[in-house]
């Protein structure tokens, strides 16, 4: 699609921009700085194995996708880290379209598996039904707080 095109490094304050705004907002009201998504974007793109598409409308990137991948006894897998639109282009079908492509992209590049962690409210475990994503059963995501 002529919308999308690949990720680069020197589009990274506005996919900051984006992202700070994007995940400020429903569902996960994070209250992001602009400065501290610009580390986060820089780390990804930064990984010798990060991927991503970013979205244009008439020149100007208006959502991204992007993740890194790794190596398993299986295959290469894929995990997306951060799907992010601005939020005055909600509900156009641009996050469907970056992950179309991606998935397909991703199918060209012979990846075995494709995962993402997501909000367990709202709207997003749907959104990602659409796409074949299922709650893993074989996994569990653990944490602990580090104080």
């Amino acid at each position: 699609m002529d919308n999308i095109r690949h990720c680069n490094i020197k589009n990274i304050d506005r996919y900051a921009k984006i992202y700070a705004d994007a995940f400020s907002c429903e569902p996960w009201n994070d209250h992001w700085k602009v400065d501290d998504a610009k580390v986060h974007i820089k780390e990804l793109l930064s990984s010798g194995q990060s991927y991503g598409l970013e979205f244009v409308i008439d020149g100007h990137i208006v959502g991204f996708i992007l993740g890194t991948s790794m190596l398993f006894s299986y295959g290469r897998t894929f995990e997306i880290n951060d799907l992010a639109v601005d939020p005055k282009y909600h509900r156009q079908g641009i996050a469907k379209e970056l992950l179309r492509s991606l998935l397909l992209e991703l199918k060209k590049q012979n990846i075995k598996g494709v995962h993402l962690i997501t909000s367990n409210d709202g709207f997003l475990q749907k959104f990602y039904e659409q796409f074949n994503f299922t709650k893993e059963t074989k996994v569990i995501l653990m944490g602990t707080e580090l104080s």
